[in-house]
C-alpha cells in the first residue's frame, strides 16, 4: 500500500500505471479522497476526449468518482492548477508530451502530483507521455489486473476489435487484461485470422 511521504518545503510527482483494468483509477481517487481528508485544496484533471462514463467526473470502472475539470492539453491544466495543493491526472497517456514540463513545474512549485495512466498502448508500446513521466516521478506504482484468459497477473490490455488507431476508448467490451503469454497468443490468432481475411 502506498503512504504518502511528509515533504515540508517541495513537492512530488506519483505516477500509477499498469493495463487496463488493473485499479489505477481507483488508486488514484483513493489518494485524492485521503488528500481532501486531510483537508488540502484538491482537483483533479481528466482529457476532454474520456467522456466514456461522465464529462465532468473522473470514474472508475468500479464507479466510484470524483468531480473532474476536463482539459484538453497540458497547457490548460497548468493555466487551472493555481492554489492547489494536490494535483491529479487521470488518463494521462492521452496528454500531450509537455505534460512532463507542466507537471515537474507544478511539482517545483510545491504541489504534490499524482498521475495514471496506461503504461503500454494495446500494440505493447509505450504509450504518450508515460515513459517520461516514470523518469521524472518521485514514486511510482506499477498495478496489474488479473489475465482474463489464465487468471495470471495481467500487464497488458488486448484489444478485443480489429481497430489499429492508436485511441480507441473503451471497457469490457473493447479491452481485455492479459498476461504476456495470453497476450502474444491473441496477437497472433488476430494476425492469422486477419491473413485469411
Amino acid at each position: 500500500m502506498f503512504l504518502e511521504p511528509h515533504f515540508k518545503r517541495s513537492g512530488w510527482i506519483e505516477v500509477i500505471c499498469g493495463s487496463m483494468f488493473s485499479g489505477k483509477t481507483e488508486e488514484l481517487l483513493r489518494r485524492l479522497r485521503r488528500a481532501k481528508i486531510a483537508n488540502q485544496k484538491v482537483v483533479i484533471f481528466k482529457p476532454a476526449l474520456d467522456n466514456r462514463y461522465a464529462t465532468h467526473k473522473v470514474v472508475s470502472h468500479d464507479a466510484n468518482s470524483l468531480e473532474a475539470v476536463p482539459v484538453v492539453d497540458s497547457q490548460q491544466l497548468m493555466n487551472l492548477a493555481g492554489g492547489y495543493d494536490v494535483i491529479g491526472v487521470d488518463e494521462a497517456q492521452f496528454f500531450d508530451a509537455e505534460l512532463v514540463q507542466t507537471v515537474q513545474q507544478l511539482a517545483l512549485d510545491g504541489c504534490r502530483v499524482i498521475i495514471a495512466g496506461l503504461d503500454m498502448d494495446f500494440r505493447g508500446q509505450p504509450f504518450g507521455p508515460i515513459p517520461q513521466l516514470l523518469a521524472v516521478a518521485e514514486y511510482i506504482t506499477k498495478l496489474h489486473a488479473i489475465c482474463q484468459q489464465c487468471g495470471h497477473l495481467a500487464t497488458h490490455s488486448f484489444r478485443l476489435s480489429a481497430n489499429e488507431e492508436t485511441i480507441e476508448l473503451g471497457a469490457q467490451q473493447t479491452y481485455e487484461a492479459r498476461c504476456r503469454s495470453c497476450y502474444a497468443e491473441g496477437e497472433k490468432k488476430q494476425k492469422e485470422v486477419g491473413a485469411q481475411g
